[in-house]
């Protein structure tokens, strides 16, 4: 491994080893091993990204209620392409080159697991995504 490669998996959070078995398939593993762990990293950033996201979209989401906040944070995701693409750039951008090489190779199916992962991050963590009142 390249000094890049050994700082970036050096950086991660550690995920607990119940998550790896035996028989999981070549995804699930990449899940547990690469995708977990940079979400995990790179919460703080997610959270502020979304938190950004709301406000530009005229603060709607402020006005809803929690059921609503979760399907907006959903639809925004699933629905928006560049704000999917960009929170996917911050994951992929937190890649070594071999498991760049890995994701590659099943892109599509790792996407959305991917997604999948930040959306219900975000939903655990409604009560973060409050607005902030600038005090003056």
């Amino acid at each position: 491994m390249d000094s890049r490669s050994n700082y970036l998996t050096g950086i991660r959070p550690e995920l607990k080893q119940s998550l790896f078995h035996d028989d999981m398939s070549s995804d699930e593993r990449f899940q547990n091993q690469t995708l977990r762990p940079i979400i995990k990293f790179q919460n703080p950033l997610l959270l502020e990204v979304f938190k950004n996201y709301a406000r530009k979209h005229k603060g709607t989401f402020y006005d809803l209620a929690i059921e609503k906040r979760l399907e907006y944070i959903e639809n925004s995701i699933q629905k928006d392409i560049k704000f999917r693409n960009s929170l996917k750039g911050m994951i992929i951008g937190q890649f070594t080159v071999e498991e760049y090489q890995i994701y590659i190779q099943n892109s599509s199916a790792l996407n959305k697991r991917m997604m999948n992962i930040v959306i219900e991050r975000l939903k655990d963590q409604v009560q973060l995504l409050e607005e902030e009142v600038l005090v003056q």
